[in-house]
C-alpha cells in the first residue's frame, strides 16, 4: 500500500542504498509493516500515531546497532537486551513517557502476524524466563542476488523522521486551537463549530477525542448547581465539577472522568465490543457509568446492541438487567456536538478551547507556553 509518508520511506532508503528504496520496500515485510504504522504521518495530530509498536522495534534495532552487529555475524551469540533498559529507553522517546510493556511483549508480533500471516518469523524474539529480547535479524537483512542489504539503520532514520513529522503536526494543532480561539472572539462561530466537529470525528485519534469530550463536558456541567449537605440545615449549593483521573488512552483500567459532588463516573471508549463495557462495569462493582463513545451510531441502537450482547453472553435475564442498569447514560458524537452548540451559545467556547490546549500540552509533553512547530520541547524522563 502507498501512503503520503511512503515516499519519505523510499527517500530515506534511497539515501542509504541508492536507487534501491522501492525494491527494498517491496521485498521487506518489516518495511511494509512500518509503512502501515506510519501512514498517519501526514494526516495531522488528530490521526492515530502508533508510537508504541514502532518504539518497540526502534529500541531493539537501536540495541542491535549499538552492538555493531550489523557489521559482523555474531548476533546469534548475543545474550540479549534486558527488559528494563528497553522500556526506559522507550519512555525517553518523544510521546513515549506513558507507554506500557505490551508492544515489547506481544503486540508487535501479534499485529505483524495479522498483516503477514505467511511469514514464519516475528520481529521480536523474546526469552520469557530471562526477560531477554532480540530483534529478528533475518527481517533486517534483505538478499538481492549476491548482495545483502541491512536495513536496521534505515529503519531508525524512518522512525526518527516520523517522530519529527508528528511533533510538528502536534505543535501545529496547538497553534490552530489558539488561532481558532482568537478568531472566535472576533467573528462567526461557524469555523469553530467545524473545527470541534473535525476533532471528534470517528476516524480521529482516540486521545484527541477524550480530551475534547472532557473539555466539552466540563464546560457543559460547570454551570449546573446541585444542593448538598450533611444535614438538612447545612445544605448548600455547589457547582458540578468534572475531573480527569489520568492520562488519556492509558489502558490503565481506570475511570476517565469523575464528577463532584455527585460521584458520577464517565468512561470514554471507541469500541462497540460489549465485553469491554461489561468489564468496565465489573471493575467498579456495577456502579453506574456514563459511556462517552466515539461513534455516530444512534444511542438507541447502541443500547440495543449492548443488550443483545449481554443476552448472548449471560443469557440470564436478571444478570442482563443488572448490567444494562449500570449504564447510566450514553453520549455519542451527535450528542457531544449538541452540547458544544449549547456551550457556544452560552459563550463558553474560549473556555473549551483553553481546556483542549491545556490537556493537549500535557498529552503531547509540551513545556513552553508558546509552541512553534519547529521548536517543540524535548521530552525528558521526568515531565
Amino acid at each position: 500500500m502507498t501512503y503520503p509518508f511512503t515516499a519519505t520511506i523510499v527517500e530515506l532508503l534511497d539515501h542509504d542504498f541508492p536507487d534501491m528504496g522501492e525494491t527494498l520496500l517491496k521485498l521487506s515485510p518489516l518495511l511494509q509493516y512500518i509503512n502501515l504504522k506510519t501512514k498517519s504521518a501526514n494526516r495531522g495530530s488528530k490521526s492515530r500515531s502508533s508510537f508504541a509498536n514502532l518504539y518497540a522495534l526502534y529500541v531493539l534495532i537501536e540495541d542491535y546497532l549499538n552492538g555493531d552487529f550489523q557489521n559482523n555475524s555474531k548476533y546469534s551469540e548475543y545474550v540479549g537486551a534486558d527488559f528494563s533498559p528497553l522500556l526506559q529507553r522507550t519512555r525517553k522517546l518523544p510521546f513515549g513517557e506513558k507507554l506500557q510493556n505490551h508492544s515489547l511483549n506481544s503486540r508487535v508480533n501479534d499485529e505483524f502476524h495479522k498483516y503477514f500471516p505467511e511469514e514464519s518469523g516475528r520481529p521480536i524474539i523474546r526469552k520469557v524466563a530471562d526477560q531477554k529480547y532480540w530483534i529478528n535479524e533475518s527481517l533486517l537483512i534483505i538478499d538481492i542476488g549476491t548482495k545483502k542489504y541491512n536495513i536496521g539503520r534505515s529503519i531508525i532514520a524512518i522512525i526518527d523522521r516520523y517522530i519529527e513529522t508528528k511533533r510538528k503536526s502536534f505543535a501545529q494543532f496547538i497553534l490552530d486551537c489558539e488561532a481558532i480561539k482568537t478568531a472566535h472572539t472576533r467573528s462567526s462561530s461557524a469555523k469553530t463549530v467545524n473545527f470541534i466537529k473535525a476533532l471528534i470525528a470517528p476516524e480521529k485519534d482516540a486521545r484527541i477525542f477524550e480530551i475534547v469530550s472532557y473539555s466539552l463536558l466540563k464546560a457543559h456541567f460547570g454551570t449546573e448547581i446541585v444542593w448538598i449537605g450533611k444535614t438538612r440545615d447545612t445544605v448548600k449549593e455547589e457547582v458540578l465539577q468534572l475531573f480527569k483521573t489520568g492520562r488519556t488512552n492509558a489502558n490503565d483500567g481506570g475511570i476517565d472522568f469523575v464528577m463532584r459532588p455527585q460521584g458520577r463516573f464517565f468512561q470514554v471508549t471507541e469500541t462497540l465490543d460489549v465485553k469491554k463495557y461489561f468489564l468496565d462495569i465489573d471493575k467498579i462493582d456495577h456502579f453506574p457509568i456514563t459511556f462517552v463513545i466515539k461513534t455516530e451510531l444512534a444511542v438507541d441502537d447502541i443500547r440495543t446492541r449492548l443488550e443483545a450482547g449481554a443476552k448472548q453472553q449471560y443469557q440470564i435475564e436478571a444478570v442482563v438487567r443488572k448490567y444494562m442498569g449500570a449504564i447510566e447514560d450514553i453520549l455519542n458524537i451527535p450528542l457531544l456536538l449538541e452540547i458544544f452548540n449549547e456551550c457556544s451559545r452560552q459563550g463558553k467556547t474560549p473556555l473549551i478551547l483553553d481546556e483542549i490546549i491545556k490537556w493537549s500540552r500535557v498529552e503531547f509533553n509540551y513545556v513552553d507556553e508558546k509552541t512553534d512547530p519547529n521548536s517543540v520541547a524535548d521530552e525528558d524522563e521526568d515531565e
